[in-house]
């Protein structure tokens, strides 16, 4: 809880700005608030983080190849039912590996082996990690590895 003035009431980030001060939001320092309603964030490089790690393995380099999720312990892949451009932009954005330029279905960079972590994955494009996404549940799916999901990233 903090004290002193608020800046900021009623924020609107699309997800896109490179500051919080580009937001949408009331002209600076004008609010309807009290102290019980300030707003704190979790980053995703943070001790607290809990997003479950991507890579993209069987492509060209790092930025490119099939989606693999680790979770409990095990690097397992992402069926590709509704996986389309918002989801890969989400992978790209959590490898810093630029802009999404292709998300290939049917297994493009092989079939991996293990669990298939995630189905219907359905993201806005705006989260800081795949596991942010909408999906069916880890390790609830229709899929075979034949469905295994991929990115190529700029």
């Amino acid at each position: 809880r903090g004290d002193g003035i608020i800046w900021m009431d009623e924020t609107n980030c699309t997800g896109m700005e490179s500051t919080l001060s580009a937001c949408r939001a009331r002209p600076w320092g004008i609010n309807n608030c009290y102290h019980g309603e300030d707003a704190g964030v979790v980053c995703s490089g943070s001790a607290v983080s809990t997003f479950a790690p991507v890579r993209l393995v069987d492509g060209p380099g790092r930025c490119a190849g099939r989606v693999e999720v680790f979770h409990n312990e095990k690097w397992g892949t992402v069926c590709d039912d509704s996986w389309d451009f918002m989801d890969a932009k989400v992978v790209c954005r959590q490898l810093d590996c630029g802009t999404v330029v292709m998300a290939p279905r049917r297994a493009h960079f092989g079939q991996g082996q293990g669990p298939i972590w995630l189905d219907d994955v359905r993201c806005m494009g705006t989260e800081a990690a795949l596991s942010e996404c909408r999906t069916k549940g880890w390790g609830v799916h229709g899929c075979e590895h034949g469905e295994d999901a991929g990115v190529v990233c700029s």
